[in-house]
This record gives structure tokens, C-alpha cells and sequence, in this order.
């Protein structure tokens, strides 16, 4: 069995080329060929989409949080109003702010998809110039490729409800139970005592005090949402602690960040699916040479024999992801169209090109 050399630790598409008369191109794939000046502006370029794509959903949240404000004053001005506003205005005033943090919390989302990206490319592309030796994440490139391909949430809708209720709405529901109760005390007279206050609290016939049970209890259950979301901290927008608590455990984390012994920023690495093909041919070596120079992936060539015809044929096993499929069947057929090619998933690959195997 014979080893073709395999290519650098790096993710196919997104490394140097190894012949001489290509050294100076940074990213070469499917005929593309880019310098390190175009390879730098071309991310640059995406950055400032992706920054300006952001701030737009950014900029809708901040509108949806200014409805939730100006409905609220809406509200509590109508029930104080000398003209004869009811404080069940509030009491619905409470259910739209609702409507509007799930809103919001939608949109958070969607704003989480392009700041995920954001922050991949801040910590390993730019941070890595910027902090020698400091490297990127071996999977930094794949994980972008993947988002880009397979556009996903990176947090959950728990999250997202509960971080912008306890930024925002918390503060909105606050001031709506605090307003309820001082309309109820003090319109059309100041009451005299609780019981009379909770007489005025009385709805489409529900007694005052049923109502009142129902409009904390539902502000308890926000209260408690949002207590229980707080270990959520999947969003990469945040500024929030990446490390365990404590100083000693803070400064051995950045310790290992100048050395490189660990990432800057603490994520879930999301490769693609990986697969291995295995190409039987009777043209080994024109096959294997087209795909190393192409495909930049590592072949391994193996002995087989045909059961049926007895004939000694070449295997050629590629490791590959799910995107680079297409292109190993098109050169398999352009350079022998009676090759034999077997594409199965793997559960993982580690190794030079792929993950490192000391991770």
C-alpha cells in the first residue's frame, strides 16, 4: 500500500498549492486561483456584508424594543387619563408587549446567524494577524463554509426570548404592574384600604382578586423564564464571560490564548459532512495525479482483484466533505468514464487536511 502526501492541515479550498509554478497563489479550487493581496480583500469585502447585514437586523430589534416603549406609555396614559381610562388597558397592554418580545426575539435570532459569522472571522482571521503565534482554529474556514452553505441558528429560541426579556422587558413589565397597581389606588379617589383597591380590579365580572393572581402570576412566569434561560450563553453577539469563574482561572486563559495552546473564542466547530470515496480504476495514476492536483485532498492507493474477471485493478481512497463530491465524480469520469466509484460516509476524519488528531 502506497501513501500519496497528503496536503496541510488546512481545509480543502483554503490553502497554499503545492506546485512551484502555483506557490504564490493562497486559494486555488475548481480553477480558481488567488493571491494573498485578493484572498485578504475578498474577506475584507464579506466582513463589511456581514457587519453591515447585522446592523440592519440589529437596528430592527432596537424596533421592535421602541413599539414595546411607546405602547407602554400609550397605555398607562389612557388609564390615567381625567377622562375615564379603565385599567384593563394595561392588563392588554401586557399581553401586546408579549407579542412584541416574541417578535424580538425572532429577529434575535436571525441577528445571532450574521454576528456568528462576525465573530469567526474576527477571532481567526483578523485576531491571528494581529497576535503572533497566535493561529486560526483548524476548523475556523469549514465551520464559515458551512454557515454559508447551511445557514443555521446558533442559539436556541429560549435564549433569545430570555435575553431580551431580561435586557429589555423585564424592566417594561416592571413598570406596568407598578402603574396597574397605583391606577387601581389612586383613580377615581385614593383608596382607602387594600380590599377596596382590589374591588376596583374586577374585569367582565372576574373578581378583583382572581384578576390580580392572574395578571402577577403571568408576570412570574416571564420572571421565572428568564431566570432559567440565564446559562443560555450560545450567543456570540453578547459580551459575556468565555471562561470559568474566577481570576486565577481568567489569566491562565488568556495564559493559553498567547501561546496558542487553546481557542480565543469558545464555540462549537460545525465541519462538513465528511465522506470517503474509494475509486476503482485501471488508471491509477493519471486518476490519483488529477485528483491531488484538483481536489488537493490526499489519495491512498490500495491492491484489489476483481472476483468476477479475475483482473488486478487499482483502489484509490480519497477522504473528502460533502461539498467536494461533485467535483471527485466529474475528474473520476473526464479522466477514466469506466471507473468504479464508491462514496460512504464516515463518522470522522482526522489527520493532516482534516481535523488534527491531537485535538
Amino acid at each position: 500500500m502506497t501513501q500519496s502526501d497528503p496536503n496541510p492541515a488546512q481545509p480543502s479550498g483554503s490553502q497554499t498549492t503545492p506546485n512551484d509554478d502555483e506557490s504564490e497563489f493562497v486559494w486555488s479550487y475548481r480553477g480558481y486561483r488567488l493571491r494573498t493581496p485578493e484572498f485578504v480583500t475578498a474577506m475584507v469585502h464579506y466582513f463589511r456584508a456581514e457587519v453591515q447585514r447585522a446592523n440592519i437586523w440589529r437596528q430592527r430589534l432596537d424596533t421592535t424594543t421602541n413599539w414595546a416603549v411607546i405602547s407602554t406609555g400609550a397605555s398607562i396614559t389612557v388609564a390615567f387619563s381625567p377622562a375615564g381610562g379603565h385599567h384593563a388597558v394595561i392588563l392588554l397592554n401586557a399581553l401586546l408587549i408579549t407579542i412584541y418580545l416574541w417578535i424580538e426575539a425572532r429577529r434575535y435570532r436571525y441577528y445571532e446567524v450574521w454576528s456568528a459569522r462576525i465573530r469567526l472571522m474576527e477571532t481567526d482571521f483578523f485576531a491571528a494577524m494581529l497576535v503572533p503565534p497566535f493561529g486560526p482554529a483548524p476548523d475556523w474556514a469549514e465551520s464559515l463554509a458551512e454557515n454559508l452553505l447551511q445557514p443555521h441558528f446558533p442559539i436556541s429560541y429560549w435564549e433569545a426570548i430570555g435575553r431580551r426579556y431580561r435586557r429589555n422587558y423585564f424592566w417594561i413589565f416592571i413598570l406596568l404592574i407598578l402603574a396597574w397597581f397605583a391606577r387601581l389606588w389612586l383613580l377615581p379617589l385614593p383608596a382607602e384600604d387594600f380590599q377596596t383597591m382590589l374591588s376596583r380590579a374586577s374585569v367582565a365580572g372576574l373578581p378583583g382578586m382572581v384578576v390580580a393572581l392572574m395578571f402577577l402570576g403571568y408576570n412570574f412566569l416571564w420572571m421565572l423564564v428568564g431566570l432559567l434561560t440565564v446559562g443560555l450563553q450560545e450567543a456570540s453577539g453578547e459580551v459575556l464571560p468565555r471562561y470559568p469563574l474566577g481570576v486565577e482561572s481568567v489569566w491562565k486563559s488568556i495564559a493559553n490564548i498567547k501561546t496558542g495552546q487553546s481557542k480565543p473564542w469558545f464555540r462549537k466547530g460545525r465541519l462538513r459532512e465528511q465522506l470517503l470515496a474509494y475509486i476503482i480504476t485501471d488508471q491509477e495514476k493519471p486518476v490519483g495525479e488529477l485528483l491531488l492536483k484538483e481536489l488537493k485532498r490526499g489519495v491512498t492507493s490500495l491492491s484489489g482483484t476483481g472476483l468476477f474477471t479475475g483482473k488486478p485493478h487499482s483502489v484509490l481512497m480519497c477522504a473528502l466533505t460533502v461539498t467536494e463530491v461533485g467535483h471527485l465524480k466529474a475528474l473520476v469520469s473526464k479522466q477514466d468514464p469506466n471507473a468504479f466509484v464508491i462514496v460512504t460516509p464516515v463518522q470522522e476524519v482526522l489527520g493532516r487536511g482534516f481535523k488534527p488528531l491531537g485535538e
